[in-house]
């Protein structure tokens, strides 16, 4: 069998579980059997790929303008929790124009800092084109952020990794996304990263927070926050830094 064909026949090392979907249509090159066609196959790819997935969706697809993004979210969204009564919605799925431009950072803004919830976006021309190579690395990355996990790393499972593997550790990331250049008022989006599945640390929970216009540092980044199950975590410190961009400029401003 040809390498490309393999490619989307390999299973994920842990399926993640997605019951609960909707699909959002904001193109208009995309009619609506399109793109019940299209996340159907989706679905299948994943179910193929190790997740448990429910193939058929909470709603039917909602197509809508892209200027009334925030509107439709917000309404189908609603009527989705009404139907689930007290479930949750575990993804969106996002088929986009292929020049969208603000419409992407809107929908994610939206999504992860005022709903809370799990989007994946797709462009129409992979929805018209729908190969399995390209349904094969979104359900990898559907995977992922549902709380799955593709791989695992070999010396991490035997305990080689230096730095990481000699004791309880937690790597974190983080990064501030900023608007499109032309839009001077919308706001930046913060994250923050932390592993969760020590000594394999390749399962990460992530949070999220809208911030100033193209403010570069995270604003939020040393509040507070008390888990209600673990309390106050202690006996730890950091080990090692890794470089990033502006770096000497951060550590100035969170540090001294």
């Amino acid at each position: 069998m040809h390498f490309a064909n393999l490619f989307y026949l390999q299973k994920m090392v842990n399926g993640g579980i997605v019951n609960n979907w909707m699909c959002f249509n904001f193109s208009r090159n995309v009619q609506d059997s399109v793109a019940r066609g299209f996340c159907y196959e989706l679905a299948q790819m994943c179910h193929i790929s190790g997740m448990t997935f429910n193939t058929e969706p909470i709603l039917p697809p909602y197509t809508a303008r892209p200027d009334h993004v925030e509107r439709a979210l917000k309404t189908r969204y609603s009527e989705a929790m009404t139907k689930l009564k007290g479930k949750e919605v575990d993804l969106l799925i996002v088929i986009l124009p292929d020049n969208n431009g603000s419409l992407y950072g809107d929908l994610k803004r939206i999504c992860e800092t005022e709903l809370g919830l799990v989007s994946q976006c797709c462009l129409t021309k992979h929805v018209f084109k729908m190969s399995k190579q390209y349904l094969a690395n979104v359900a990898l990355k559907i995977n992922v952020k549902v709380g799955g996990r593709n791989t695992v790393l070999v010396d991490a499972l035997s305990r080689r990794i230096p730095l990481v593997s000699d004791r309880p550790t937690i790597i974190f990331g983080a990064d501030v996304t900023h608007p499109h250049p032309v839009e001077d008022s919308s706001p930046s989006i913060a994250a923050v990263v932390a592993s969760q599945d020590w000594p394999e640390v390749t399962k990460y929970a992530g949070l999220v927070c809208a911030q100033a216009h193209r403010q570069e540092l995270i604003q939020d980044l040393f509040k507070v926050w008390q888990d209600p199950v673990r309390g106050t975590v202690t006996g730890g410190m950091v080990k090692h830094v890794s470089f990033i961009p502006n770096f000497y400029l951060l550590i100035c401003l969170y540090v001294w």
